[in-house]
């Protein structure tokens, strides 16, 4: 198109942007080709020409490096002005690529394995019912029906003995049997044992070796044995394959049902989100809402200052909103007060991280608390707690009172909440590998046992982070480091979680619970997430990564809401996550189990008529129970117009507690199975998700899609739509629209108190930055220049990060990395 314009008979010189472009390479030969024929410069290398190759969304790129060069130059030649700059580079450096260019059709190949898969299905499920009809009629005839995984003797099929018609109807018999996959016929041959072994009071299965026993019957007031698990009492072979290979029980592939044999008694799937002020109010939360249960699933919410990699400070944009609408945490010691009281590498303690953008540092503090925590475990355990705090004392430049406090040293600053036995606070203000010395002649805490320490807490420690950057930019909005360097991160810690055997924390939550509150509806939000999951399944494979070694650290959030959709979310992205990962990516079966986190929708609750909130609520939880979640958290019904309140927080906990202990219909773990109307919908929304998939491959993807906001503007329309039928009546909401009222004042809301943060809580939040800076300035310094030198240099930049989040205030560590990695900038 420019040599048709003439414009290449004039350009001085030509930018060539979108390296990373198909073809780019064969437009750069051609533009140059062109330039030099039409200035008749072929003596000159093709090399020198003042032509750039340019990758402009891409930070520190070489193309607009030699671009901005040149530039200066030829305005220094022209204005006689000294236009200095740094040396361009000699020569472009590859430009990174997440998904390799042979691999833009994933989504595409996914769509197709899934329908491939549902293909042979149907047809196994034909040669299964001829084969019934058949040996129900050789039964008919009084023949012996052998074994339907062995069929019958060669002998059998030419006995002169037996009639010609039994003969005959054997060989047809025999030659469906043929056609029909041996795993079929294995499952149809043991599905009568498997039947009665869910029929007995007590059912078995095996967990990484080990039996487990679970009671699968439970009995009602009235003396009804109530199973667990219901199974189909049909014996037709075809319908059988059909359930089999498209449902199955819990626990088997394609996991429809669920990922897990049984739900895992004793714990409901309960995780409530919290997070306001200062990490101590938080930390009394977390101590209210996890009091009498049997686990601490702590689901933490951060404030905005946090969330955007920023530092409290007394600048007005970030002061007012420092600990508002979440916990202010900025530093390790922060992360200490936030879960100090629970063992963290309990197996009846996890944590949940709701961050994205600077999610790396957050990882980083929460690994960090969690090894100094045992640290403080093992040195009170082996009587070298007084000899540690002699060492903290000093290296906190303060000294033991006689209560046994230390002066100088960062403190919880308040006093602890009920339930709190002070375990997590001894190491505020020091990490523990500083107390690699000696005293008295004996070894505080050699480097080889906080060595052990540390390789323990990682292979131990239970937890999720979101890090979920691809949603942030089609969303949610909280990204601050360039798309691709955010990757880089998200994959460095993946890196490590292989590296270091972290096998029971996940590294990602592919979240789609944030596409769904900005508007999107069921499909869109399960489609975008689950295509999301497949991208980081591909970047991943494309770092080297075998996808066993990364996929069982995958975890997913979505959102519940009222639309029929929402009652088979879970299935639908447990049978999709399945067959792709097993026929396609070849997986085991441990990486095939997709399993999620799910709240309620925020985006469902209304200021007006608030109390009906707790109804929606309800019935939302009713949805997720049901389709078999491995986690709930339920919305408190304030929170359509504030933080929520410790009574509204327990009322909502309450909800998902009176449906798994009261109600009776829960007792039974598959209660949609069998319904036509769920099986229905599962067939529709799976076959939109795999119709969205391709329209994202035809846009190359889900990156490419991004590039043009496609996910964006589907999201907005859809958002549209809603809030027009919501406006109009059209969309029937309960006390909104409907049913309003007739004694309550038009637009009026219930009065409710907001929760903020105090002045005082900012202030010691500000007050804290400046003096842990202050305090670690030595440390600082060198640790940043490591971490830049770790991104400079291509190295696994999460390592360094474990170091640095050790004297480094949040706000230092991104502006570190933005240096090295480029600030988020959004495509227009």
């Amino acid at each position: 198109q420019l040599e048709k314009i003439d414009m290449l008979d004039y350009a001085e010189c030509v930018v060539l942007n979108k390296a990373d472009k198909r073809g780019a390479e064969d437009a750069l030969r051609d533009v140059r080709k062109t330039y030099a024929r039409n200035r008749n410069l072929f003596e000159t290398p093709h090399q020198d020409l003042p032509i750039f190759l340019t990758a402009a969304n891409r930070f520190g790129d070489d193309g607009v490096d030699r671009l901005f060069a040149w530039l200066m130059e030829a305005l220094a030649e022209r204005s006689g002005h000294d236009w200095s700059h740094g040396e361009p580079p000699e020569k472009l450096k590859d430009v990174p690529v997440v998904i390799p260019g042979n691999r833009t059709r994933y989504l595409a190949e996914i769509a197709e394995t899934v329908r491939a898969y549902k293909r042979r299905t149907a047809s196994q499920a034909e040669l299964a019912e001829r084969a019934d009809g058949l040996q129900r009629t050789l039964r008919e005839f009084g023949d012996t029906i052998p074994s339907i995984e062995t069929g019958y003797s060669p002998e059998a099929l030419v006995d002169e003995c037996a009639d010609i018609t039994i003969r005959t109807l054997r060989q047809r018999f025999q030659e469906v049997l043929g056609e029909m996959n041996l795993d079929v016929r294995k499952n149809l041959n043991e599905w009568a044992a498997k039947r009665e072994a869910y029929a007995q009071d007590e059912f078995s299965y095996q967990v990484r070796g080990r039996e487990i026993k679970v009671p699968a019957i439970s009995e009602t007031l009235s003396g009804t044995r109530v199973p667990k698990v219901a199974v189909p009492e049909g014996r037709d072979w075809g319908a059988l394959v059909r359930w089999q290979n498209l449902e199955n029980v819990p626990g088997e592939f394609p996991f429809t049902a669920g990922v897990f044999p049984f739900k895992r008694t004793g714990e409901d799937p309960t995780r409530m989100f919290a997070g306001e002020g200062t990490a101590e109010r938080t930390n009394r939360r977390f101590h209210y809402v996890s009091e009498g249960q049997p686990a601490a699933r702590l689901s933490t919410a951060f404030d905005s200052v946090t969330l955007y990699g920023e530092d409290p400070a007394e600048r007005p944009d970030i002061y007012g909103k420092v600990g508002n609408s979440g916990v202010s945490i900025c530093s390790l010691d922060d992360m200490k007060r936030l879960y100090s009281g629970f063992e963290l590498v309990s197996p009846t303690t996890s944590v949940s991280m709701t961050i994205n953008g600077p999610a790396p540092i957050a990882l980083a503090f929460f690994l960090n608390t969690a090894i100094d925590q045992a640290v403080e475990t093992r040195l009170k355990d082996t009587n070298r707690w007084q000899a540690a705090q002699e060492k903290i004392a000093a290296l906190c430049g303060g000294t033991q009172d006689k209560n046994g406090g230390i002066t100088g040293q960062p403190q919880y600053r308040v006093d602890l909440p009920p339930g709190h036995d002070g375990g997590g606070l001894g190491l505020l203000g020091v990490s523990g590998d500083q107390l690699d010395t000696t005293v008295d002649g004996k070894a505080l805490m050699p480097a080889d046992e906080y060595k052990e320490i540390r390789d323990t807490v990682l292979q131990t420690v239970r937890g999720t982070i979101q890090a979920d950057i691809l949603k942030e930019d089609q969303a949610q909005n909280t990204c601050i480091f360039s798309t691709e360097f955010a990757l880089k991160m998200m994959g460095d810690i993946q890196q490590f979680f292989v590296d270091e055997s972290v096998r029971n924390f996940y590294s990602v939550s592919i979240s789609g619970y944030h596409i769904a509150e900005a508007g999107a509806n069921p499909i869109s939000q399960l489609a975008f997430t689950l295509a999301n999951g497949f991208t980081y399944v591909e970047y991943y494979k494309a770092r080297g990564m075998a996808v066993d070694t990364f996929a069982p650290n995958l975890s997913f959030f979505f959102s519940n809401g009222m639309d029929a959709e929402y009652s088979v979310i879970g299935r639908v992205a447990r049978r999709i996550w399945a067959v792709s990962m097993r026929d396609l990516y070849e997986a085991s079966e441990r990486s095939q189990k997709l399993k999620y986190h799910i709240q309620t929708s925020g985006r469902s609750l209304h200021a007006q008529e608030i109390d009906f909130n707790d109804i929606r609520t309800s019935l939302q939880a009713l949805y997720a129970i049901y389709d078999n979640c491995n986690s709930l958290h339920t919305n408190a019904y304030d929170e359509a117009v504030t933080t929520p309140t410790e009574e509204s927080v327990r009322r909502a906990l309450a909800i998902q507690m009176i449906i798994n202990r009261e109600l009776g219909e829960a007792q039974n773990e598959n209660p949609t199975q069998g319904s036509f109307f769920i099986e229905l919908m599962t067939d529709l929304v799976e076959e939109a998700i795999l119709t969205e998939f391709e329209s994202l491959a035809d846009r190359g993807g889900v990156l490419g899609a991004m590039e043009t906001m496609y996910q964006r503007g589907k999201i907005q329309e859809e958002s549209m739509l809603y809030e027009m039928r919501k406006h109009s009546g059209e969309l029937p909401i309960v006390g909104v629209n409907t049913f309003l009222n007739p004694h309550a004042e038009e637009g009026k809301v219930a009065e409710t108190e907001l929760i903020r943060s105090s002045e005082e809580e900012k202030r010691s939040q500000v007050q804290q930055v400046a003096s842990l800076q202050k305090r670690h300035a030595d440390r600082a310094k060198p640790a940043l220049e490591k971490l830049r030198q770790a991104a400079l240099e291509n190295r696994n930049i999460f390592e360094e990060l474990m170091e640095a989040s050790k004297c480094c205030t949040m706000g230092q560590m991104s502006e570190a990395l933005y240096g090295v990695g480029g600030m988020y900038r959004r495509s227009m």
